[in-house]
């Protein structure tokens, strides 16, 4: 009991010569305490005297961030001005709201605009890049053989054209489907190749009953060359007002599918050229013991067909379509 009245004794002395303006070290010559801790608590709560106060070496620099920040200035900003780093930016002047602050919508419109103006410069250079590449890679290809067509075609049909299946028999039927106009021409000069008379070919559109029937009938027309006799009634395709379709417009001219009258021998050729491209390739005596074969690889890495195999299709010279 005696400690604490003396305690409370002390802190009333120390806080009135506190508020008296006089600092630590005078206090505990006046009062005779030698402990610091004990004069801290004495006098805790209660605010020194300014003149007791140490100036700090960026007191100035403190201020003039504040003066910044009234003034609207960012973080960032106020780091730059100042020469000094975000953070001691942030930790004088975070108490602040920052005076004309740009609203969410304001933003947004400036990211997306910052964006329009970013693609604007970036997207011709990747335009150019793409078609380089494009350029370069049909360079490596160059012209095509017959047998390179009929390699493409029968893959290119097996990947579009209609198959036959154990619960659906359609080997007595050639029919491929396509939207690219190119496609559709390669395919076309495969079955040349293959020595198919154009007059057993037949076309049809496959277009949504809601695009223009009759330009797309003129448009494929216009592609393939065929007579209009060799056009069938097209198929129209139901218009579901839910879906959401991205082709339409001038561009869009449905799919053409191009039917061989009597194709069953060409279905069955086709069937075996496909298998024979799609083949896993023969492993030689080296390659099995962990040795691979470099005889049919090309220069640029690829596969390349031997040039004297002795089981390799010799193929009869068809005449193109004039």
């Amino acid at each position: 009991m005696t400690n604490q009245i003396s305690f409370l004794q002390l802190r009333e002395q120390a806080t009135a010569l506190r508020l008296a303006g006089k600092s630590l070290r005078q206090i505990k010559e006046i009062t005779g305490v030698t402990s610091n801790s004990v004069l801290n608590e004495a006098v805790r709560g209660v605010p020194p005297a300014e003149w007791t106060r140490r100036p700090r070496a960026k007191d100035d620099v403190r201020e003039k961030a504040r003066e910044l920040r009234a003034c609207g200035y960012s973080m960032l900003e106020i780091a730059a001005e100042l020469g000094v780093s975000k953070s001691s930016a942030s930790l004088w002047t975070r108490d602040m709201p920052r005076v004309g602050r740009i609203s969410d919508e304001e933003i947004r419109a400036r990211k997306s605009a910052n964006a329009r103006a970013f693609w604007a410069v970036e997207s011709p250079r990747r335009a150019i890049r793409r078609q380089a590449i494009s350029e370069r890679a049909a360079s490596d290809i160059g012209a095509l053989a017959d047998r390179e067509v009929l390699i493409a075609g029968a893959v290119a049909y097996w990947c579009e054209g209609t198959k036959d299946k154990p619960y659906r028999r359609r080997e007595n039927r050639v029919a491929f489907i396509n939207s690219d106009p190119k496609l559709i021409l390669f395919f076309l000069r495969f079955l040349a190749v293959a020595g198919i008379d154009r007059e057993r070919i037949y076309c049809r559109v496959s277009i949504h009953e809601s695009a223009d029937v009759a330009r797309a009938e003129r448009f494929w027309r216009q592609v393939t060359q065929l007579p209009d006799d060799q056009f069938r009634r097209p198929t129209l395709k139901h218009h579901n007002p839910a879906t959401i379709r991205k082709n339409t417009g001038d561009s869009y001219h449905g799919c053409l599918v191009i039917t061989v009258r009597k194709g069953l021998e060409l279905y069955r050729q086709i069937e075996g050229w496909a298998s024979a491209a799609m083949a896993a390739p023969r492993l030689t005596a080296s390659s099995s013991a962990g040795e691979e074969s470099n005889s049919n690889v090309a220069p640029r890495g690829g596969l390349e067909p031997p040039t004297q195999d002795p089981k390799s299709r010799v193929l009869p010279n068809y005449t193109t379509w004039e």
